[in-house]
């Protein structure tokens, strides 16, 4: 029988050959390798090619590619280095987790496989220029830096908000990522909840409006009403007039759109299942959510069988935000989305680092065998977890 690692590499040649390889990465490096691998399908010398960038320390990096025929070679003994290995292709996700005892374990990939063998006909291909430069979403110098206090007026980024300027990249980037799953045409219509200052609002804006060319309808919600007063004066300022800014309480989002794109960046503890529950309520398309503090569960974990762990505070912790993103996910689950969880950012730019990404199923009902079970299951989480009584938090979360 084959290892993850073993299944991840097959589905790695797999979607080499189908020309679907959109993104591949390594990360959380175990023991004196490079911090991170990332990896891309291009055309070189009249052949695909998959394209690596490798990140060194002090900031430097080092670019080589390899051929079919040389990928197993080249990459299997890299799988062994990293604890988590992301692959992205034009007919899904896979993604495979490495713990510090070594024990792995591939999520998607039964159903990546038969897509990419089934489904030939219906796969995007991605196979780019060698000779691509490395493209940036965002340089400092658009317009809704300056007045959100990242840049100043030249386009430096200040030096206390690099991390927030890559932060705010990379999300975007994880939002290009997502775009095919998107209309192809017509008006998007993107939430922002629990959206705070908006920075993500804006950058999102900014990259579907003037970097994809949509027409965009953007509602962005927080309690907090002087903030969001000032954010509809900066919208108005750089005429960015597809923003709408309303204060209120999340669970009362309008309900007359179904959006096509949920986003939530660090909305406090359980503000976050509060986004994410509204989100599968409206049938968003696909949701991206960083959750922030984990304190809600950290309060009321009964589990006694992990007392082991839960009596140290610190661990425990740990331990309660592992498995509030296990509930999120298996929430989003049985509401029909494929989910997973990945590393946002660089860790060094934020603790608060990872993203919940959900995508809705076609054909998904929740009346059928698979979502009763899968509805069954959240439900049985949710005891296992809480005990008995779970009303409490369904009804914290809910309108």
């Amino acid at each position: 029988m084959k290892t993850p690692s073993q299944q991840l590499l097959e589905l790695i040649c797999l979607s080499f050959r189908t020309e679907t390889l959109r993104r591949l990465t390594l990360s959380k490096p175990v023991g004196d390798v490079s911090q991170r691998f990332t990896a891309r399908l291009v055309l070189g010398r009249g052949k695909p090619l998959l394209a690596w960038e490798e990140s060194l320390s002090g900031g430097k990096v080092r670019h080589h590619t390899c051929t079919y025929e040389e990928i197993e070679t080249f990459l299997a003994p890299l799988l062994s280095s990293y604890g988590q290995v992301n692959l992205s292709t034009g007919a899904g996700d896979a993604e495979l987790r490495r713990s510090k005892k070594g024990n792995e374990v591939l999520l998607g990939g039964g159903a990546l496989l038969k897509k990419l063998t089934e489904g030939k006909g219906e796969l995007r291909t991605y196979l780019g220029d060698l000779d691509r430069k490395k493209k940036h979403l965002l340089t400092g110098k658009e317009p809704f830096l300056f007045p959100l206090g990242i840049t100043d007026a030249s386009g430096r980024i200040h030096d206390k908000k690099q991390g927030k300027f890559r932060q705010i990249h990379r999300f975007l980037e994880h939002i290009e990522e997502i775009y095919p799953s998107l209309p192809e045409a017509g008006k998007l219509v993107v939430y922002d909840l629990c959206c705070g200052k908006s920075y993500l609002s804006f950058a999102a804006s900014y990259y579907l409006c003037h970097l994809r060319g949509r027409e965009v309808d953007m509602l962005c919600m927080d309690l907090k009403e002087d903030v969001m007063a000032n954010c509809a004066d900066t919208a108005r300022a750089i005429g960015f007039s597809g923003m709408r800014f309303l204060a209120g309480d999340v669970r009362r989002t309008p309900r007359d759109v179904t959006p096509h794109l949920v986003l939530s960046l660090h909305a406090c503890d359980i503000a976050t299942d509060i986004v994410l529950d509204t989100a599968a309520a409206l049938g968003a398309e696909v949701i991206l959510s960083t959750p922030c503090c984990h304190r809600y569960l950290n309060d009321k974990l009964q589990m006694s069988s992990l007392d082991f762990v839960a009596r140290y505070p610190h661990l425990r912790g740990k331990l309660c935000e592992v498995l509030t993103e296990g509930i999120r996910l298996a929430r989003l689950r049985a509401a029909g989305y494929t989910v997973m969880a990945l590393e946002m950012t660089d860790p060094d730019d934020t603790p608060k680092n990872t993203l919940l990404r959900a995508v809705r199923r076609r054909g998904f009902s929740p009346d059928s065998a698979e979502g009763k079970r899968l509805r069954e299951e959240y439900e049985q989480l949710l005891h296992l977890v809480l005990g008995e009584d779970i009303s409490g938090y369904l009804k914290e979360i809910r309108l």
